[in-house]
């Protein structure tokens, strides 16, 4: 028999908490002297206390432990769930310390130090779609206001609360001319398509790494080229065409250096 004092010392735990193992029924002394209350342990309780204590390190709370030495039978399911739960928390974690050293590397360039590259979702939506074969770039500062605008006014659409524009190239390559640009609005609710507008909905993207461009559309190229490099080496795959988000622009500030884009690039892990 172990004294608690010695029992402690072996496994390195406070005897306060072997009082506490004692209280929740979790590990009761094989024996308690009735005249003091001292508490003895024997030496079988060796390996039942190691056991608590590896299964503790591994995450388990101690109601799951006193649960898992009640029911030996159950013991490999519960531990594989852990072993699943331990896995995706070690993925989360290791997407963090990626995007962490991403903003560390950056910071080493030049042009690329203003960019961070981030992962989320992409919400299903449903948008109002208008595809134009444009002759250039530039053609975007009409293409919504003077065109889709209206459109959507004189059918009694409201926009989605956050706001979210955005336009999609389908040309499959980089175009300086004969751009095929799809300009997407986010609705509430779908209407009845028109000879400019047609209204669909977007599924959900469960992953997007997303980059934050502003300024001036001009320069637009260095965040495609952050975000491809950034997807190429840190193993992921593209999956479709690019989204650019329009957050800030003409229609609300005044100057080209306020303007705010994100390029959202749908991936999965290769």
């Amino acid at each position: 028999m172990y004294s608690i004092g010695m029992f402690s010392k072996i496994h390195h735990v406070t005897t306060k908490t072997l009082r506490h193992y004692d209280e929740i029924g979790l590990l009761k002394p094989a024996f308690t002297a009735p005249d003091t209350g001292y508490r003895y342990y024997s030496s079988e309780q060796l390996m039942q206390m190691h056991q608590i204590l590896s299964l503790k390190q591994m995450g388990f709370s101690l109601t799951e432990i006193g649960l898992l030495m009640e029911n030996r039978g159950a013991m490999e399911a519960l531990l594989l769930a852990k072993k699943r739960e331990l896995a995706g928390a070690a993925a989360d974690i290791g997407e963090k310390l990626m995007l962490i050293e991403n903003v560390l590397q950056s910071a080493k360039g030049d042009f690329m130090k203003q960019y961070t590259a981030t992962i989320k979702e992409l919400p299903q939506v449903i948008v109002a779609s208008l595809r134009r074969v444009m002759p250039d770039y530039s053609a975007l500062f009409t293409l919504f206001p003077q065109v889709m605008g209206p459109e959507l006014m004189r059918l009694g659409c409201k926009c989605r609360e956050p706001e979210y524009c955005f336009s999609i190239y389908h040309s499959g390559e980089y175009k300086e001319r004969d751009i095929d640009t799809e300009v997407c609005q986010a609705v509430t609710e779908k209407k009845e398509d028109t000879k400019l507008l047609s209204f669909k909905v977007l599924p959900a993207v469960p992953a997007a790494v997303c980059v934050l461009h502003k300024g001036s559309y001009s320069n637009l190229r260095e965040a495609y080229l952050f975000a491809t490099k950034w997807i190429e080496d840190n193993g992921y795959q593209i999956l479709d065409n690019p989204r650019e988000s329009y957050i800030d622009g003409i229609w609300n500030q005044e100057k080209e250096e306020d303007w705010l884009t994100e390029i959202q690039f749908p991936v999965k892990k290769k």
